[in-house]
């Protein structure tokens, strides 16, 4: 039985902080064989950066995903350049973009029987329902991504996508039915309480939330945002550092022989920065 840690949008310093702190403990009650995190808002809420990312790969990160604001800062261009790099970028921006949109990951469990595979296939891709960029159709590349690997030589297929409507991500996750492992909704923040597992096997959520500060709108101080919606004037983004901060995850359980999901699990733990 294969166990994947999914960890939602990591937002800056406060969600690196937490997770640093939290995920030694996550990781000694779970033990999970693989951990998957999104990063597109490690570097104070906005981008990805070398630091920030060995930050929380130091904190026992294994892998990580991110969405549209992982081009936000310049040092994600050589990151996703590297070609062991250990992030990835949704896989439905444009062709010429830096970087990836799939990883071959090998799992190296004790926990998995002699005769499966190690191999899971990490996919990213982004929404296009309320988005303002003009990404290429998530459901197509999925279907073109599958289509360059052998079933039979993995586990299966983790999908983390980034979008921002529910109907998008419920209808990729069906899309998706017996094809994926999992299809993890990422982008709101807000942890959804609609977890699922198809007949099929295949494991859904529409969001599973984020790691930021609790006393806040979506990570950012609450402030700013009020008074944008009152002003109608945009607020440069200013992150609480210190408080309390909220850890939202998933745990997967996989059946490596059937290559089915058995379990999803819904992580949250509220951590005091100080």
């Amino acid at each position: 039985m294969l166990k994947i840690l999914f960890i939602g949008d990591i937002v800056g310093a406060i969600g690196r902080e937490a997770t640093k702190k939290l995920l030694p403990k996550v990781k000694q009650k779970y033990k999970p064989d693989l951990v998957i995190a999104n990063a597109e808002n490690i570097a104070h809420g906005k981008g990805v950066t070398k630091k920030t990312l060995q930050e929380i790969l130091d904190a026992g990160v294994d892998y990580c995903t991110s969405g549209n604001h992982v081009f936000s800062r310049k040092e994600a261009y050589d990151i996703l350049d590297d070609d062991n790099s250990r992030l990835i970028r949704p896989a439905n921006y444009p062709d010429g973009n830096p970087g990836k949109g799939e990883k071959i990951i090998n799992v190296n469990s004790p926990r998995l029987s002699k005769a499966s595979q190690k191999n899971i296939l990490l996919i990213n891709l982004i929404g296009r329902v309320f988005m303002k960029e003009d990404f290429d159709c998530p459901f197509k590349k999925f279907d073109e991504i599958i289509s360059k690997y052998k079933v039979k030589d993995l586990i299966g297929v983790i999908v983390d996508f980034h979008a921002e409507a529910t109907s998008e991500k419920k209808a990729l996750a069906n899309y998706a039915d017996g094809r994926a492992l999992a299809v993890i909704g990422t982008h709101t923040h807000v942890p959804t309480a609609d977890e699922y597992i198809s007949k099929k096997g295949t494991a859904s959520i529409t969001d599973v939330g984020a790691v930021c500060a609790l006393d806040s709108v979506l990570g950012v101080k609450k402030e700013e945002i009020i008074k944008t919606f009152l002003t109608q004037i945009n607020e440069s983004h200013q992150l609480p550092e210190k408080g309390e901060c909220e850890f939202n995850a998933v745990l997967i359980k996989i059946n490596d022989k059937k290559k089915q999901t058995v379990d999803i699990k819904r992580i949250r733990e509220i951590i005091n920065i100080k």
